[in-house]
C-alpha cells in the first residue's frame, strides 16, 4: 500500500526490460543455436565423390552414425557457400578411401546417443521456464506491495503479472489509526464544520447510542469550499479524534488508461474498507470522476462514467452499521452528479468558507506554534490586513515571515517579518533589479499618492496603512494599502461608489499632475470594471434594471465568473451602465484631488525621497496646516 501507481508502473516495466534481457542471455549466450551462417545446398552422394576425385574439396566435417552426413566447401569458392550430402549405408569405407587420396581437410564428428536431444530440449525450453517463474515471483512481489496478506501462487492471466498486475487495486494510503496525528485542535477557523463533523466522530465511538433509537449516519460528507480552507486537514482530524484508520485516495488515481480499471479501484477501495471498518475514507478532488453525465449518454469518456457508477451503487451497497463515513472534498459541487449528492450518499454538505477575522487569528496562532518568535507579536493586526485569505495562505505568510527572518541573520522572528510577509504573499518580493528613471518615480508617486487622498477624504473607507513606490515581483510598480479596522460582511451602495473612486484615483492623478496617461492603471481598470460590473448586474444597484439578476457566478469557489444572463440589447445597455459609473467615479475622483492639490504636490515629494511610508505619516502629514497653502491663515469665524 506504501507504494504509489506511478512507482509500481514504472517497476513492473523495469522488471518486463529485466526478464527480456535475461531470455535474449540464456538463448543467445549460455544455449546458443548449433546453427552456421553458411548457405547450404544439398548435393548427391556422387557429386560429393566426384568433387573430391577432382581435388576440389578443401574442408569437410564428417558426421559418423545412423545418419551419416558431410558438409564441406570447394577450393576458390567464399566460406559462406557450403555442401551437405547424406553417405550411403555401406558406402563408409569407400568414402574413407576417396577421402585420403584427396589432400582436404577433414574433421570427424562422432556424436554421443541422447546429449543432442537434452541439450535441444534445453536450448528450447529453458528461457521459457524461467521466463515464467520470474513472471510468477513478480506477481507475488506485486501483491505483498499492495498488502495482500497471503500471495498464494496465482496465475490468472499468465503473463498478465507483467502488464496488469495491480491496476485494479485501488492505491489508497492507508494511515493507521495511531499514525493520523490530527485531531480537532489542530483546526481553527472552522468551528462551524467541526460542528457537523462532531456527530460523526460520535457515531464513530458509540454506534450504539444512535442504533438504539433507530438513527442512521449520513454515509457520506461532502466538504466544499476554496482551495486551501483546510477540507483534507478536518477529514484527518475526524478519523484522528474518533480513533479509526483512515483512507486517502485522489480522484485522479481513479482513472486508468484501461476501460473498467478504475470502477475495479473502487471496488477493491470499499472492500478494503469493510474489512478496516469502522473507518473514513478521503476521496480528495471528487469532481473529477463525478462531473454531471451527458444526457445522450456519449460523454466521450466510458471509463469516467464507469467509475462513477461503480461508486454510486458502493455507497448503496455497504453497510452503514459497520461504521464506514465517506468524506469527498471538492471546490466545483456546482458540477457534481445530482445522484451522487441525493439522500443516501453524500447527504451532508459541509461548506468550508474563508475564515472571518477571528479565525484568521487563531489560525495564525497555530502555525505560530512552531516558529520562534520575540515578542511582542499582535496577530490581530495581521489578521485585519489579510481578508480573504485561506489557512493556507496564513501558513505561509508566517512562514515566509520565519525565512526572512533567517536571510536576515537573526534567530527570532520579529512583528516586522510577519507584516512584510503579508505584503510579499499579496505583491510579490520586492524587485531590486527595477531601476525606474527619475519621471517614471515621480508619475508613480503622485499615482500612488492620488489614490490615498480619495481613500482618506471618504468617511467610511478603509484608513490609508501604508504607500510604496518599491516595484514588487508581481508587475506592481507601487502600492496603496488599506486595512478595515473591523471586518464587514455587507457593503453599501455608497461604499461601492466611494471604492470606485479610489481605483480611478491614480489615472486621476497622473492627469492632473501631468496632463497624460500611461500603463500604470490597467489593473486599477480591471477592478474597477469588474465592481461596477457586480454592482450592475449581481447587486441591483443599478436605476435603469434595478433588482433584476442580469448574470449567474460559475465556479463560486474558485474564480467567480459571472456569465451575463440576458438579451444582447439588454448586455450594450449594461455596458453603457456600467462605462457611466466608472466616469462618474473618475469625475469624483479628479474633483477631490484638485481640492487637495497642494497636498498632493508635497505628500508626492516626500513619498519620492522615501519610497515607502506608513499610513500614520501620510495621515499626519495630509491634516498638516501649510502656511503656504492658499487660505491657510485666513481667521477663524
Amino acid at each position: 500500500m506504501e507504494m504509489d501507481d506511478h512507482k509500481r508502473r514504472r517497476n513492473m516495466i523495469l522488471y518486463v526490460l529485466i526478464a527480456f534481457a535475461l531470455y535474449l542471455v540464456l538463448n543467445q549466450v549460455l544455449f546458443p543455436q548449433l546453427t552456421t551462417k553458411q548457405q547450404i545446398t544439398g548435393v548427391s552422394f556422387s557429386t560429393m565423390l566426384d568433387d573430391l576425385d577432382e581435388n576440389k574439396v578443401e574442408d569437410m566435417d564428417y558426421t559418423a552414425g545412423q545418419d551419416t552426413q558431410a558438409l564441406y566447401t570447394l577450393k576458390g569458392d567464399s566460406e559462406d557457400v557450403a555442401y551437405r550430402a547424406t553417405v550411403m549405408p555401406g558406402s563408409e569405407d569407400y568414402l574413407a578411401q576417396k577421402i585420403d587420396e584427396s589432400d582436404a581437410n577433414v574433421n570427424v564428428i562422432i556424436p554421443s546417443n541422447d546429449s543432442g536431444t537434452w541439450l535441444y530440449l534445453l536450448i528450447t525450453f529453458a528461457p521459457i521456464i524461467i521466463f515464467f517463474l520470474f513472471g510468477w515471483w513478480l506477481n507475488r512481489r506485486m501483491k505483498k506491495a499492495m498488502g495482500d496478506d497471503n500471495p498464494s501462487m496465482d496465475f490468472s492471466g499468465g503473463f498478465g503479472g507483467f502488464g496488469g498486475g495491480g491496476l485494479g487495486k485501488s492505491g489508497a494510503r492507508i494511515v493507521a489509526s495511531k499514525d493520523v496525528g490530527v485531531t480537532f485542535k489542530d483546526v481553527a477557523g472552522q468551528e462551524e464544520a467541526k460542528e457537523s463533523l462532531k456527530e460523526v466522530v460520535d457515531f464513530l465511538e458509540k454506534p450504539e447510542r444512535y442504533e438504539a433509537i433507530g438513527a442512521k449516519l449520513p454515509r457520506g460528507v461532502l466538504l466544499v469550499g476554496p482551495p486551501g480552507t483546510g477540507k483534507t486537514l478536518i477529514a484527518k482530524a475526524v478519523a484522528g479524534e474518533a480513533g479509526v484508520p483512515f483512507f486517502s485516495i485522489s480522484g485522479s488515481e481513479f482513472v486508468e488508461m484501461f476501460v473498467g480499471r478504475g470502477a475495479a479501484k473502487v471496488r477493491d477501495l470499499f472492500k478494503q474498507a469493510k474489512e478496516k471498518a469502522p473507518c473514513i475514507v478521503f476521496i480528495d478532488e471528487i469532481d473529477t470522476i463525478g462531473k454531471k453525465r451527458d444526457g445522450g449518454g456519449f460523454s466521450g469518456n466510458d471509463e469516467r462514467e464507469q467509475t462513477l457508477n461503480q461508486l454510486l451503487t458502493e455507497m448503496d451497497g455497504f453497510d452503514n452499521a459497520k461504521g464506514i463515513v465517506v468524506v469527498a472534498a471538492t471546490n466545483r459541487p456546482d458540477s457534481l452528479d445530482p445522484a451522487l449528492l441525493r439522500p443516501g450518499r453524500f447527504d451532508r454538505r459541509v461548506p468550508m468558507e474563508l475564515p472571518d477575522l477571528t479565525g484568521r487569528k487563531a489560525i495564525l496562532e497555530i502555525h505560530l506554534r512552531d516558529v520562534k518568535t520575540q515578542p511582542p507579536i499582535d496577530l490581530t493586526a495581521i489578521a485585519r490586513a489579510t481578508p480573504g485569505a485561506s489557512g493556507a495562505d496564513l501558513a505561509n505568510i508566517i512562514n515566509e515571515g520565519a525565512l526572512r527572518a533567517v536571510r536576515m541573520g537573526r534567530k527570532l522572528a520579529t512583528q516586522e517579518d510577519f507584516e512584510e510577509s503579508v505584503e510579499v504573499v499579496i505583491a510579490g518580493q520586492q524587485r531590486k533589479s527595477t531601476v525606474l528613471s527619475d519621471h517614471e518615480k515621480q508619475v508613480v508617486s503622485y499615482h500612488e499618492i492620488g489614490h490615498a487622498i480619495v481613500a482618506a477624504s471618504q468617511k467610511e473607507g478603509a484608513p490609508v496603512t501604508k504607500i510604496t513606490i518599491v516595484p514588487r515581483t508581481s508587475g506592481a510598480l507601487g502600492y496603496t494599502m488599506q486595512v478595515e479596522q473591523d471586518e464587514k460582511f455587507l457593503t453599501t451602495k455608497q461604499e461601492v461608489l466611494d471604492k470606485l473612486a479610489v481605483y480611478c484615483g491614480g489615472r486621476a492623478a497622473e492627469e492632473l499632475i501631468f496632463g497624460e496617461m500611461t500603463t500604470g492603471a490597467a489593473n486599477d481598470i480591471e477592478q474597477a470594471t469588474k465592481l461596477a460590473r457586480n454592482m450592475i448586474t449581481r447587486f441591483g444597484m443599478s436605476e435603469e434594471f434595478g433588482m433584476m439578476a442580469l448574470g449567474t457566478v460559475q465556479n463560486a469557489y474558485l474564480n467567480q465568473d459571472t456569465s451575463l444572463t440576458c438579451a444582447p440589447g439588454t448586455a450594450e445597455r449594461v455596458d453603457e451602465a456600467v462605462q457611466k459609473v466608472i466616469a462618474d467615479a473618475h469625475a469624483r475622483a479628479l474633483q477631490i484631488l484638485r481640492e487637495n492639490k497642494f497636498k498632493l504636490h508635497e505628500l508626492a515629494r516626500y513619498l519620492y525621497k522615501k519610497e515607502t511610508i506608513t499610513g500614520e505619516e501620510f495621515m499626519t502629514l495630509m491634516r498638516r496646516e501649510n502656511p503656504f497653502m492658499p487660505g491657510a491663515n485666513k481667521p477663524q469665524a
